[in-house]
Formats: structure tokens, sequence, C-alpha cells
């Protein structure tokens, strides 16, 4: 249950507060869109799956566009957390990339309904300049570039241009996830991040001459 902000007429506004009370709706909001879709989402409904008056919601989030966007932009940091969390450390750029992969991997088998608010996105708002998960994919962007120059420095990769293959492996993961949710596909992260590092690392070709 979301807990309501009784403030005193004419007090300052809390913006903490109001910051811990929208954290505490998202979490909901998220699941109801993933569920209902963008136009079929009735705040009164979820209003009362919060147990507040649709009111209260709207203090926090004033149209239900704006309710949609944040939860989508929650999600997304949620995920960039737990990949920050998962490579906290670690200085080899190969096992810098691996827990990468794994801990993104795991975040939306754990979330998938992430997933169907990416969607919901692209389908209700295509004329929107950019995406939210590309808003913070260019902002991670320099950042998660580094790691893979470092591993072209110390000779890990071959030599080739950073962001050709960051954009290739960038791309990669982000189809996975979609084929994963409209295939159903229920293969363990672990073992899928373990088969796409195996082919991004290894290859799929023979070595010249071995048998």
């Amino acid at each position: 249950m979301v807990s309501v902000d009784k403030r005193v007429a004419g007090r300052p506004r809390d913006e903490t507060l109001v910051a811990r009370r929208r954290e505490e709706i998202l979490p909901e909001a998220s699941l109801f869109f993933a569920e209902f879709g963008y136009r079929n989402a009735d705040v009164q409904v979820l209003a009362e799956r919060l147990k507040v008056g649709k009111g209260t919601v709207y203090r926090y989030f004033e149209t239900k566009e704006a309710l949609f966007f944040a939860s989508v932009d929650a999600g997304i940091r949620r995920l960039i957390e737990a990949i920050d969390i998962a490579v906290e450390g670690i200085e080899d750029p190969v096992v810098h990339i691996t827990k990468a992969v794994h801990a993104y991997l795991g975040f939306f088998e754990r979330n998938p309904h992430i997933v169907e608010l990416l969607i919901i996105e692209r389908a209700e708002f295509r004329d929107r300049e950019q995406a939210t998960y590309f808003q913070y994919k260019e902002r991670q962007h320099e950042y998660r570039l580094e790691v893979f120059k470092q591993a072209i420095a110390q000779g890990t990769i071959r030599p080739m241009d950073p962001d050709r293959v960051m954009r290739l492996f960038s791309d990669t993961l982000y189809g996975v996830i979609f084929t994963n949710n409209f295939s159903r596909r229920q293969v363990p992260s672990e073992k899928q991040a373990e088969e796409i590092l195996d082919i991004f690392f290894n290859g799929i070709l023979r070595e010249t001459g071995q048998a």
C-alpha cells in the first residue's frame, strides 16, 4: 500500500518525500501497464490495487502518459543498477563483459514485464524521438565502450573497431530479450549467457588445419 502524503497547507513541498512516494507507486504501475497495455490501463484500477485514491496517483504523476514513461524509466534504471553492481570493482575486461551479460539477461529473466513495457512504448509512442532504452544506452555508451577498448588493447579481442564490436554485441543481447518474450522461450539466463559468450568469444569456425 502506498502511504498518503498529508502535508499541512502552506508547508514547502518535501521533494525527498515526493521521490519516495513516486518510487512506491512505480513497481505496481510497471506490472499494471505490462498487463493491460497503455490504452486499456485505467488509473482508477491501479489506484485500487495500490489502495489509494486516484487523485493520489495523479498527485505524483500529472498524466497517465507521465506515469507510463516514469515506469519505463524506472525499469531501465534498475537494469543499469543491476549491471553496475555485477561489474563493480572488476578490472579484467573479459570478466567485466561476462558479468555484464549475465546481469543483463538475468534482469530480464526476473523482470519480463519490463520487456512488455518496451514493446508498448514502441507501439504507442512511435513518434517519440528516442525510446527510453536507447536514451540510457547512449548515455552509457562511452563508459561501456572503454571496456571493449581495454580488451582490444590487451590483445584479448583482435584489433578492430571497438564501437562496432560493442554495438553488435549490444544489439545481439537486445534482440535476445525480445526473442525470449515472443517465443516464450524458457532457457535459464545463465545457460543462455554462457552460449552467447562462447560464440562471441570463441567463434563458430574451426582453426585452419584443425580436424
